[in-house]
């Protein structure tokens, strides 16, 4: 969490100055009033209003030059919980995290997000209070959730808007019904916006251009640039899997157009071409499995999505410039042939210039980019330096 530090040289309240903590290491309060140019009184009553929250803890002694060694001050990210919710077509994974996300306790199980809102919301609320409880705190302890939708999401309220692929969802009060089961604030996003911010604040914190492209049952993706999600005008930013296909087939798509992206290769489009060749599968995972067990039309049809993932990707890396692509979602778990079909394309068809230094690699998080971005803003919400000055005003 080194960029806390690097955002906020010189911190005026106590909320910034906590922002100097969230690295995890110890410091005295010397090197805090050194830091900050605040005066030692100050600085010692900004620590003691942090150590009454309980979110810093003391953390032993510095070495001393001479004399009684100074007290130093850490973050304790176990302080409070956060609840990790990240929501598929056909899954939901949920986590309690710390505010660190480390993750305490973790469900995955498989769900359909068409059986509506009501019904999916009750559901995760009780997987919800099952693993705090499992985790070994109280709902107490829980001071924020963190939710995934597969689908456009209004960030600035938490509602879905106009989701292809989620019927009934169009504007449900999603932080409201939740907040209601859960007692604690709900922030929403799209699920793949969170995976980027999972992938890259868990993964690679240190790049600050980074796509993150999820193929599955729906192909979308999360575009972090100068270190930041950019989630569009209306959160649509990233939909990568309703672009049309250069040349490609006329196929019907679940958005109501023809020859997106995802009606050519999703996990799902690779399915229903296996299955049309003699080859039975339903879902992208039957596709993974038949992959793994050495299927060769399996593998071939995988590459060939990844070509076609490619050229769409091309356009996006001369747009974008970003220096790396993590491919992510059930279809990635296919392995190398997903990756070498899109490396293929996307190196030849982008200029030299924007693919210098670009790496396109697999997802690093098993699985877990959703709710560790899912922890990750949930925390934010909490830890800020606005949240800060707001709960210790």
């Amino acid at each position: 969490m080194e960029s806390h530090a690097r955002t906020v040289a010189r911190p005026t309240g106590v909320g910034e100055m906590f922002q100097l903590l969230r690295d995890g290491r110890a410091r005295t309060r010397a090197e805090l009033a050194q830091v900050t140019g605040q005066a030692r009184s100050t600085i010692a009553a900004r620590v003691d209003l942090l150590l009454a929250s309980g979110l810093v803890a003391p953390a032993g002694e510095a070495s001393s030059t001479g004399g009684r060694p100074p007290a130093t001050f850490a973050f304790n990210p176990s302080a409070r919980v956060v609840l990790a919710v990240d929501l598929g077509a056909t899954h939901a994974r949920l986590a309690v995290t710390d505010l660190a996300s480390t993750v305490l306790a973790e469900h995955h199980e498989p769900i359909a997000i068409a059986d509506g809102p009501e019904p999916v919301l009750d559901h995760v609320a009780a997987v919800g209070r099952a693993l705090v409880d499992q985790a070994g705190r109280s709902m107490s302890d829980l001071v924020s959730v963190g939710v995934g939708l597969p689908g456009p999401v209004d960030h600035a309220t938490g509602r879905p808007t106009n989701p292809p692929i989620m019927p009934g969802w169009d504007d449900a009060d999603v932080p409201g019904l939740l907040r209601e089961l859960l007692g604690a604030p709900v922030l929403v996003d799209n699920d793949v916006n969170l995976m980027a911010l999972g992938e890259h604040s868990a993964e690679f914190p240190d790049v600050d251009h980074l796509l993150f492209v999820k193929v599955a049952t729906g192909i979308g993706a999360g575009v972090i640039s100068d270190g930041g999600i950019r989630r569009g005008a209306q959160g649509a930013a990233g939909d990568l899997g309703h672009i049309a296909v250069p040349d490609g087939p006329d196929l019907l798509c679940r958005c109501g157009n023809t020859g997106c992206l995802e009606a050519v290769a999703s996990g799902r489009a690779v399915a229903t071409r296996l299955t049309e060749q003699g080859v039975p599968a339903a879902t992208s995972a039957d596709v993974v499995a038949l992959v793994r067990s050495g299927d060769v039309r399996a593998g071939h049809e995988v590459r060939e999505a990844g070509r076609t993932i490619g050229g769409v990707l091309a356009a996006c890396v001369s747009m974008l410039n970003p220096s790396m692509i993590v491919i992510g979602g059930n279809l990635a778990e296919a392995g190398e042939h997903l990756l070498a079909g899109i490396r293929e394309v996307v190196y030849r068809r982008s200029l030299p210039l924007a693919t210098q230094h670009l790496r396109i690699v697999q997802s690093r998080t098993r699985g877990r980019a959703g709710v560790l971005g899912a922890s990750s803003m949930a925390a934010e919400h909490v830890l800020s330096s606005t949240a800060i000055d707001a709960l210790l005003s």
